[in-house]
């Protein structure tokens, strides 16, 4: 099964090149200066990158921190609320960083093992955010149905959580996080949060996740929180959907190159060659196997 997501989301992809229009030349990103990160901005992912892998824990686990490995990681995290079944609603869960002084929520990625999952990736048709999860935004601002709708099962319960530990802790700051769909989820999240938590400080950092939304969506989360996504050698899955069905990215990718150095790759879609369009041109040229990592060590999966 471990092979069936991506296979199916190649398939899906490649029906829709014969009905798609060539891509626009406005809509590619003319950024490409790209520069290599230190060990020490390296680093500094780290506690988030095991947070976005401990997303794949039951939330019995999560909710008492008791996880193993993935939760000794982040030793002073203290859990406020934990859900979802990892089938019909993925698992996530939101909780307090005092070293980082920042309140998390991460979310768990496609799991192959779950057939509701794969279907999700697979409806990738560009729809309006939903009205009563975001009030007041324009319908211009659209996302991947599929996405969408994880996104709004469990988008009460989190958002719940996040007020809790705002008050609790007083603090400003939400970090966002997950890994493949889990990070497509935590991209809609930030925009929820923007809209039902105004003036909250927000941080998102992603790993190998797909696009999710149209230009104008990825405009309105950049414009409201600090974004990173972090993508592994030729990994397939961060170019699907494709630009040609209406698609884009947000800003901030890291790419991690054969070497093992971490590259900065600025804009949207930079195409330099040491950036993921670089390295995956095509769908052809992309490698399914690069898609858990690792990323500077740590491996996505199971619990």
């Amino acid at each position: 099964m471990a092979v069936v997501a991506p296979l199916l989301l190649l398939f899906a992809q490649l029906l829709t090149v014969a009905f798609a229009a060539p891509v626009s030349q406005t809509l590619e990103v003319r950024q490409t200066d790209v520069s290599a990160l230190s060990a020490d901005d390296v680093a500094v992912y780290k506690p988030y990158t095991w947070y976005a892998s401990t997303a794949a824990c039951n939330p019995t686990n999560t909710s008492a921190w008791n996880c193993g490995t993935k939760c000794s990681a982040n030793p002073s995290f203290i859990p406020i609320a934990s859900g979802g079944d990892g089938g019909n609603v993925q698992y996530w869960f939101v909780g307090y960083d005092p070293s980082l002084q920042t309140i998390i929520v991460s979310y768990q990625g496609t799991d192959p093992s779950k057939i509701t999952p794969l279907i999700t990736v697979l409806r990738f048709a560009l729809t309006p955010l939903r009205p009563s999860l975001f009030p007041g935004i324009s319908s211009s601002l659209q996302i991947h149905d599929g996405f969408g709708e994880a996104h709004a099962a469990s988008a009460d319960a989190v958002l719940a959580a996040v007020r809790t530990g705002l008050s609790k802790y007083g603090v400003n700051k939400v970090t966002l996080t997950g890994h493949s769909l889990g990070g497509a989820i935590a991209i809609i999240a930030t925009a929820h949060l923007a809209v039902q938590i105004p003036g909250v400080t927000l941080r998102t950092i992603t790993y190998a996740n797909p696009r999710l939304g149209n230009q104008a969506f990825v405009d309105f989360v950049n414009a409201r929180s600090e974004m990173t996504r972090v993508n592994n050698l030729h990994d397939i899955v961060p170019i699907l959907p494709g630009r040609f069905v209406g698609y884009a990215h947000t800003e901030g990718e890291v790419h991690i190159v054969k070497s093992g150095a971490w590259v900065s790759c600025p804009g949207q879609d930079n195409t330099n060659a040491e950036c993921l369009i670089g390295y995956v041109p095509t769908l052809f040229n992309g490698n399914a196997g690069n898609h858990l990592g690792p990323y500077d060590g740590i491996t996505f999966g199971g619990c």
